[in-house]
């Protein structure tokens, strides 16, 4: 984090705070001449810096001497936003036992528990969850702690969420799912998890596809394989491709090989007519498509 700097003992206050120095911090904070509560010009406090650097007596000297504990920053952010980012599992439960708020939200909608949850912090999450964060906030765009979660590859914190009663198929506004997401991100074993807890694999965003096209396009084949353990159909996207077209669209060769071993059929077109093999100039995917018209001196 950053911070602008101001008055000169303000500025001694931030340092000591973003330094651990609890002996400084104390001398300025008693000489009476500075506020535990300075703030820089964009709302930042003392005790926003120490929870953010993880130095916990810092903090309760901060709130000893009357630092507001839930100052909103002019983005948003409180001390516990930020504790929660870092994965200050101690501070995060210090800021409780003096009143700190899960309510705060940052001005895109983020609140402690979806930042937490998507840089993977699992401590940090559980005691979020016993201190009353809501598994359903939501970012202003509709992506749940869940979704950030997912996205990120945080199999543990996913587990939590699901467990406190994380919604697995809720989509955000633009119909991505967290398990779509996975899949684009290449992250198997939260697709796994994510299909076990009663992902619809074949859910589709407002642009038709689903986690298993995304996962073809994108080349993630440990991906595909537990997507097509879940189901072994194909299925087709609402503009007529196949799965196939997507791989081949990737230019993912290991990926069009993998869907032929799974019976994909190369000889489907999609609505504009197009097979598979339209869709490269690849001679190595043209030969896997379609061995017996390989003609390596027509490319």
């Amino acid at each position: 984090m950053s911070f602008k700097k101001e008055t000169p003992l303000a500025n001694a206050v931030f340092w000591a705070a973003g330094k651990g120095n609890l002996a400084l911090l104390q001398l300025l904070l008693n000489s009476g001449r500075v506020d535990a509560d300075c703030r820089d010009s964009n709302g930042t406090t003392a005790l926003m810096v120490a929870s953010y650097n993880g130095h916990s007596d810092c903090c309760k000297e901060l709130i000893m001497q009357g630092a507001d504990i839930n100052y909103q920053r002019e983005t948003g952010s409180t001390a516990l936003f930020f504790a929660s980012q870092a994965g200050h599992s101690d501070i995060v439960k210090l800021l409780f036992e003096f009143g700190a708020s899960t309510e705060f939200q940052t001005k895109d909608g983020g609140t402690a528990l979806t930042v937490a949850c998507q840089h993977g912090h699992s401590k940090v999450v559980d005691t979020l969850l016993k201190n009353g964060a809501n598994v359903h906030d939501l970012l202003h765009d509709g992506a749940t702690p869940l979704f950030l979660a997912a996205q990120e590859g945080h199999v543990n914190v996913i587990r939590q969420l699901l467990s406190s009663g994380a919604k697995v198929n809720q989509q955000r506004e633009d119909g991505t799912a967290p398990l779509w997401m996975a899949a684009q991100m290449g992250q198997s074993e939260v697709v796994k998890v994510l299909l076990l807890r009663g992902a619809d694999r074949d859910a589709d965003r407002q642009d038709g596809s689903t986690a298993l096209f995304k996962a073809a396009f994108k080349g993630h084949n440990d991906v595909i394989e537990e997507l097509l353990k879940f189901s072994p159909t194909l299925g087709l996207l609402k503009n007529g491709s196949t799965v196939l077209h997507a791989a081949v669209m990737g230019g993912n060769l290991k990926t069009v090989s993998l869907l032929l071993g799974a019976n994909a059929d190369p000889t489907l077109p999609n609505k504009s007519n197009e097979l598979p093999a339209d869709l490269t100039k690849s001679g190595r995917i043209l030969q896997a498509l379609h061995p017996k018209l390989w003609n390596a001196n027509s490319l």
